[in-house]
This record gives structure tokens, C-alpha cells and sequence, in this order.
């Protein structure tokens, strides 16, 4: 009995610790920081003449449906234009992508007629490089108007070698629960960054915004999936920090349906599995002290440890109960099947159409966790390749 009392107590914690316990830790130890060196202070925008050159990459395949909108919103970004380069880098596109970007006469177009994956894409883009800073963003996102202005900002801190914007998520109309878990999942994300962010730096970048300095860039491999993180987790491998800033903010419509948002899901799952192994030299505590501690609870747990155990825990908790361990067991147990049932619910009430916020984050915490296991099957079919198929947008 005392096994299951050391794995039931252990995974316990391990999964507290994950989802609620380091957001809590983190928030206390930033609170401390303000108390003996005082809150942050936000630095003034860079004048024009202060402003860098700046590249704004957009890689793409196949996105002929939202060239458009996506031009519009490039022409309205506040940044000079003779310091602003559009570079479009279409990877095996076969639609007509090419030809809708021609009638702009500001984007540079690099092409390559064989799909090889996002990283190779932006490899290839790098390698057309001319400024002095390059931001990336998707083609169906939609990034606020002072977005780059602010990422200058930031690379004025010369500790500082990636700046990751903040990712919004939003449904077209009310009740796309897929959309809305999505959105809730990212604002409880966003928090962490920005304390990760105050605290030292932020654990990896997300593809919708973020920028780099290009002279730190480390080589990617192809067949990365998460080529975001992994690009932005070696700049924090070299010295440097990751800023984070919502000021910078990059919008997209969640998935259409989950089973949309599970493509999604069992990718990133399988490229936080593979960003494990190709960074494990960051989980030694003696290299970066700060940055391992932020590294294993933020990333590492929920990607590996953390789905194990939240199966060992309900395993250890019926041996328990059923060995006669107390009171206590007892009641642990009764509130993980009320809160499985809660999920349970939350997928029937999604399969058919129907809403109840509290079900559906029930539902849609263990859809993430469900998908770790689904990423460890991706990744095996996947270790060679770097595409992936587009999950569809509501």
C-alpha cells in the first residue's frame, strides 16, 4: 500500500503542479521581484528614424483564399515603408496564391515548387534575408497595426533576441465551442508568457507572431514540426530572452470543429515530444538554472509526464479505495469520475450541438491530454516530414 500511496501522491502533485501549481509559484515569485526591484517599466516607442529594417514573413502554401485580407492588413501596419520588406515564401503552393501576390507590387515572392515543410520554407526565406530584424506571421492571421513598432521596441533591450506576440483567438459566432476552447486555453497561456516573460523569459515563441535577430539563428532540421519554438528556444539556448508582449497581437479564427482542432493538437503534441529530445541539454539545471526550472514546468510536464500521470492517478486512487485506505481516497476518487462524467457530458453536449461552458473545459482539458497520446503516433508516422495538413478554420 505504501507504492500506491507514493505514486497516488506523487502524480498528484505532479499533476496540481502542471496545470495550477507553477502558474501560482510563478505569480508569487514575480510578485516578490516587484516588491524588492520594482514593477517594470514599459520603454517609449522608437521614433521612425529609430526604427530598424524589419522583414515580415509570411509562409504559405495554398492560402489563395485569404491573400486578400491579409494584404489589407499588411498595407495598414504602422511601420515606415522604405524600412518594411513583405516577403511571401510559397512552398510547393499549386493554387493561385503566386498569381494573386504578383499584383503587389511591395511583396517579395519566394518560391519553391517542391512542398518540403514550414522550416525549410523559412530556411529558404532566411536565406533572402536583408534587414536587420525578420518578424513571421500566417497567412490567416491578422496582426494589429502597431504590432512591428512595439517588437522594435522590445529589440532595443540588447539582453533580448526574440519577441513573441500574443495570439487571440476568436469564433466567427457564439456557441463554436472548438473556437472557444481554444480562445480559453490561450488567454490562461498568455498569462503564463507574460510572467514567464517578467520573471526571465518567455518558453518559446508562437508562430502566429513573433520575431528574431537573425544573426542568432540556429539551424533548424527540416522535419521540425514546431519550427516556431524550436527557433525561438534555441535563441534562450544561446544567452538571450524571449519578450513577451500582448501590445503585439496576432488574431485568427479557432478550428472549425475539434475534430479540426485535434489535427492541431496531436501535431503540437508530437512536436513538443520531438522539441524535448532536440533541447534536452536545456533541462540541466546547472547550465541555466532559471531557464530549466521555466522550461520543465511550463513545457516539458504537460508534453511528456503529466498525461502519464493523470492515468497512473486515477489507477492509483480505485487500488486504493479498494485496499481500504480511508476517507480521504475515497473522496479523491468521487471527484476525479465527477469530473471525467463533466467531460464525458462535455463531449456528448459538443457532439450534438449544445453549450455549457464548465462541461466543455472539462471536455476540452482531457481532448488536450487525450492528444498527447495521439502525438506520440504522429510523430511516428511524421519524423521525416516537416508538412502537415492544415487544419480548417470556422
Amino acid at each position: 500500500m505504501l507504492t500506491l500511496k507514493i505514486i497516488f501522491w506523487t502524480t498528484m502533485f505532479i499533476v496540481f503542479y502542471t496545470y495550477l501549481g507553477y502558474g501560482i509559484l510563478l505569480y508569487l515569485i514575480i510578485r516578490l521581484k516587484r516588491l524588492f526591484k520594482g514593477s517594470p517599466v514599459k520603454s517609449p516607442l522608437p521614433s521612425d528614424d529609430e526604427l530598424p529594417t524589419m522583414t515580415l514573413m509570411i509562409c504559405a502554401y495554398n492560402e489563395e483564399d485569404v491573400v486578400a485580407e491579409k494584404m489589407v492588413n499588411t498595407r495598414a501596419i504602422d511601420y515606415p515603408k522604405d524600412k518594411l520588406r513583405i516577403m511571401w515564401v510559397t512552398d510547393g503552393s499549386n493554387d493561385h496564391t503566386n498569381e494573386l501576390l504578383a499584383a503587389y507590387p511591395e511583396v517579395d515572392i519566394v518560391f519553391s515548387p517542391e512542398r518540403r515543410g514550414k522550416t525549410a520554407a523559412l530556411k529558404h526565406g532566411l536565406r533572402e534575408l536583408q534587414t536587420r530584424y525578420v518578424a513571421f506571421t500566417d497567412a490567416n492571421t491578422m496582426i494589429n497595426a502597431g504590432a512591428l513598432r512595439e517588437i522594435a521596441r522590445l529589440f532595443m533591450d540588447p539582453t533580448v533576441g526574440c519577441v513573441s506576440g500574443e495570439k487571440r483567438v476568436a469564433a466567427r459566432k457564439e456557441g463554436e465551442m472548438a473556437a472557444e476552447g481554444e480562445g480559453l486555453y490561450w488567454r490562461y497561456e498568455s498569462t503564463l508568457k507574460k510572467w514567464d516573460s517578467e520573471l526571465y523569459s518567455a518558453m518559446g515563441a508562437a508562430g502566429e507572431l513573433y520575431a528574431i535577430d537573425p544573426t542568432l539563428v540556429r539551424e533548424v532540421p527540416d522535419e521540425a514540426l514546431l519550427d516556431d519554438f524550436m527557433m525561438s528556444m534555441f535563441i534562450v539556448d544561446e544567452g538571450r530572452r524571449i519578450a513577451y508582449t500582448p501590445d503585439a497581437y496576432a488574431q485568427e479564427y479557432g478550428s472549425a470543429n475539434i475534430y479540426e482542432e485535434s489535427k492541431r493538437k496531436r501535431r503540437i503534441a508530437a512536436g513538443g515530444l520531438q522539441s524535448i529530445w532536440w533541447l534536452r541539454r536545456m533541462l540541466n539545471p546547472f547550465r541555466q538554472p532559471i531557464v530549466a526550472f521555466q522550461y520543465i514546468s511550463h513545457r516539458v510536464l504537460r508534453w511528456s509526464i503529466t498525461p502519464v500521470a493523470l492515468i497512473l492517478l486515477l489507477l492509483a486512487n480505485i487500488a486504493l479505495v479498494i485496499s481500504g485506505a480511508g476517507l480521504l481516497y475515497q473522496i479523491v476518487l468521487i471527484l476525479q469520475i465527477l469530473f471525467y462524467l463533466m467531460a464525458f457530458c462535455g463531449w456528448q453536449q459538443n457532439r450534438y450541438g449544445h453549450k455549457n461552458k464548465l462541461l466543455y473545459t472539462a471536455y476540452y482539458f482531457m481532448f488536450m491530454n487525450f492528444n498527447v497520446f495521439r502525438g506520440m503516433a504522429y510523430l511516428k508516422s511524421h519524423s521525416s516530414s516537416g508538412a502537415w495538413e492544415k487544419a480548417k478554420r470556422s
